[in-house]
């Protein structure tokens, strides 16, 4: 097949809209530079704390229903192993925002944080804090691989070019606006993404279910036509598995940084827990379409179709169902118009993960640990090298496999089991753990995680659980809800091992048992300057080099 030179062009169209955008938006992130008498970076972190709240409410829900997420909703009702009862995405993001909304956006705005990683350095110092981070960075990181990922596949299949060079320029357009403007381009390119997301997808439905290739989707819910039918089984034995996979994305989501960021970014406490409840809505809702779309590819003959036979999910390509359908199973001019939706949910999510991680490094890692004297303008500086470099660690790995759904749970089990437990503990429990706590917690839930394995990245899994199925390729297939109990079992581990170290440390066998924020000898949390005490400080340096050559 030749290079789908319309298609091309349409996404290169999507592109410029999406990028006009961003450089617009980075010129109102200036403006507000220059009227901000507070800290600049700020500014790009978290949108000077002034963001509309239709602009919030906006980019809070475009962040989450981003290309993972509307291609894997697809991915998994196609899938004839899964189906629809297995599809607890809608579910879980709702859950998540309206957690977060009740109990998280509280206290990360009442000392006015500017990263979820602030806390943890007041609380903790710098170097627990930065062991702390590393989940959260590869979190991010896998993210952004995941929607990278589902723009790639998806402008390969439909457009005939290769998956890597869709990936690159993909992430450069990304990188490109998020470097100009921060938060600002950011969120302002996300309501454009949103609209074309919502706008394409439904647009595209009528016509995939008309298609004449495809069943009645009612009939092949409950009915074995082409394969098993899309709505799925939930068997009984199967139960701690599925809220294991629900309550992992719904209390995993409370450890992105970019869900702080934009709670972080409104001018009050009401319209951030507003942002929170309206995402908490559009979520599901718009996860609509991409459900139809897979249970209309599960109800299609592919061999009547211009695909062929096998069927995409004889070959492996159940990842890619939903840019497949569109090519396939609508009229060639309403396939373009759901690309340009599917480029929206991609860019809307991987621009928000590249800031997060971003922010993070900048100001927690650089400008409190690596270089405390470090001025307004290095630290912004430092965000935008790490803009980049996570970027392009984010579209490497997003070339290594064709499966959406995987860097989409990992990415939200590496946080589900090992940073839940600690963001609980530093905003309910602050008075009963320490550090020791903290660390041992770490290590322990990595330990754990590691022997349970995961064989979609070929991690052995050694540790026996109880209702583990023996599989014919030799790995276990886990009923077990592991994830529950190993962030569970974290949390105990943290509180124990904080009281078992006050403890010793109360009869004189542990030293260094003080807090962060209590202990006089530990130095964290380097006050940022503003411009005015920036200037000052240059000021007076040259005075006093006066005063000691008269000396």
């Amino acid at each position: 097949m030749a290079v789908n030179w319309p298609g091309l062009i349409s996404i290169g169209v999507f592109y410029m809209i999406v990028l006009g955008t961003g450089i617009w938006a980075s010129k109102k992130s200036k403006h507000e530079e220059k009227k901000c008498t507070g800290n600049r970076s700020e500014v790009a972190m978290v949108g000077g704390r002034d963001l509309n709240i239709w602009v919030s409410i906006f980019t809070m829900t475009a962040t989450w229903v981003g290309g993972g997420y509307i291609l894997s909703c697809a991915e998994v009702v196609y899938d004839p192993t899964s189906g629809l009862a297995w599809a607890t995405a809608p579910i879980a993001c709702g859950m998540n925002m309206i957690v977060g909304g009740l109990f998280f956006v509280k206290p990360i705005r009442s000392k006015k944080y500017v990263t979820l990683m602030d806390p943890f350095q007041e609380k903790y110092g710098n170097t627990v804090a930065a062991v702390i981070f590393i989940p959260a960075l590869i979190a991010d990181i896998l993210w952004t691989s995941c929607v990278l990922g589902a723009l790639g596949g998806t402008l390969s299949v439909v457009m005939d070019i290769s998956s890597k060079l869709a990936v690159s320029i993909s992430a450069a357009v990304a990188i490109i606006y998020t470097l100009l403007g921060g938060l600002y381009s950011v969120a302002y390119t996300d309501v454009i993404q949103l609209l074309f997301m919502l706008l394409g997808l439904w647009f595209c439905v009528p016509f995939i279910l008309t298609s004449p290739s495809s069943a009645n989707i009612t009939v092949a819910a409950v009915t074995e036509l082409h394969q098993a039918p899309w709505i799925g089984k939930l068997e009984l034995e199967d139960t701690g598995r599925w809220i294991d996979d629900i309550l992992l994305l719904a209390l995993g989501g409370i450890c992105y940084q970019a869900f702080y960021q934009r709670v972080l970014s409104t001018p009050t406490d009401a319209q951030a827990k507003i942002t929170c409840y309206a995402a908490a809505v559009l979520c599901p809702i718009l996860a609509i379409p991409s459900l139809i779309v897979g249970a209309a590819a599960a109800s299609t003959n592919w061999n009547q179709t211009t695909y062929g036979s096998p069927s995409p999910y004889e070959q492996g390509r159940s990842g890619m169902i939903l840019p497949i359908a569109l090519q396939h199973l609508c009229p060639f001019y309403v396939s373009l118009v759901g690309m340009g939706a599917l480029a929206a949910a991609v860019m809307s999510s991987v621009d928000s993960a590249l800031l997060s991680a971003a922010s993070q490094l900048g100001r927690n890692i650089f400008k409190n640990i690596i270089y405390k004297k470090a001025s307004e303008k290095m630290i912004i500086v430092s965000v935008k090298v790490s803009i980049f470099l996570c970027g392009v660690m984010g579209a490497g790995l997003a070339m290594t496999t064709n499966s959406i759904h995987l860097f989409w749970i990992i990415s939200g089990d590496v946080l589900y089991s090992m940073m839940v437990p600690q963001v609980i503990c530093i905003f309910y429990l602050s008075h009963l753990v320490n550090k020791y706590g903290a660390c041992t917690g770490c290590v322990l839930s990595l330990l754990l995680r590691g022997l349970v394995g995961e064989p979609l990245i070929g991690l052995p899994d050694v540790l026996p659980l109880p209702w583990d199925k023996i599989q014919e390729d030799g790995h276990r297939y886990r009923l077990f809800p592991f994830r529950t109990v190993i962030m569970l079992t974290t949390t105990g581990t943290i509180l124990l091992v904080s009281r078992f170290a006050v403890w010793l440390s109360e009869r004189g066998l542990l030293r260094g048992i003080s807090d962060a924020e209590t202990d006089k000898d530990v130095h964290q949390m380097a006050p940022v300057r503003t411009d005015v005490e920036e200037k000052d400080r240059l000021n007076k340096e040259p005075s006093q080099e006066e005063e000691v050559g008269r000396c």
